[in-house]
């Protein structure tokens, strides 16, 4: 039985930021930040996923809860939604810490262990996580353009630019691992209006203070240290 780690987004860089990371690591778990610290953000077509991961092999890791910041493409998975995706598309992404015929993996989230996380999620406070759903992964930095938002609609649920290639290269190490996604906006276009960064950031901090009370009661569940 291994070591769980927790892996935080951008929706964990704000005044929250340090109460959400403290809930894990009170717990037992590895916590590790996406995007480094505010004073040194990491972008996210810039960030380095195995240098990321694989100190939470060397840590006795052997699983991952990631907490991303998404967009969503469905009216009915309104801001401050949890969801826990099941599958991915990222035609663009060609990540892999191989440079060998080795590259040639299965990707995908870890259906038992996302079973566990989905089951664990909002147990306690009622605040269920939708279990499934499909994550569109773009390049990023930018948002989506209202036209590639349409184009993306009918293929998936959410939209964002790091838990792709994350999972990918976790699976490639070893790790199991699912995420739990925090809607912090409508896609660009499907809301009233133009999609509002101001707007965007008051309603992530909002959800940095549920994700935090979401943690803090989902990591006993979970084994933060065995299982």
């Amino acid at each position: 039985m291994g070591r769980l780690a927790v892996i935080l987004g951008s929706n964990a860089l704000g005044p929250s930021g340090g109460e959400i990371a403290a809930a894990a690591a009170e717990h037992g778990a590895a916590v590790v930040q996406r995007h480094g610290s505010p004073d040194a953000f990491v972008l996210p077509h810039e960030i380095d996923y195995a240098a990321n991961l694989r100190p939470l092999v060397e840590q006795g890791c052997d699983r991952v809860l990631a907490i991303a910041s998404v967009g969503s493409l469905r009216a009915d998975l309104p801001v401050g939604s949890f969801v826990c995706p099941d599958d991915f598309i990222a035609l663009h992404v060609g990540l892999s810490i191989f440079a060998d015929a080795r590259a040639h993996t299965t990707p995908g989230f870890a259906p038992r262990w996302r079973e566990e996380v989905v089951a664990a999620w909002g147990a306690e406070d009622g605040e269920r996580a939708v279990d499934g759903g499909v994550y569109w992964q773009t390049v990023g930095p930018r948002f989506e353009t209202p036209a590639e938002i349409r184009m993306i609609t009918p293929h998936a649920d959410l939209v964002g630019m790091t838990i792709a290639s994350e999972c990918v290269i976790a699976g490639e190490l070893g790790l199991e691992y699912a995420a739990i996604c925090v809607v912090d906006n409508l896609a660009n276009g499907l809301a009233e209006g133009e999609l509002s960064v101001d707007e965007m950031e008051a309603d992530r901090l909002i959800n940095a203070t549920r994700l935090r009370d979401g943690l803090a009661a989902v990591l006993p569940r979970l084994g933060a240290v065995g299982r």
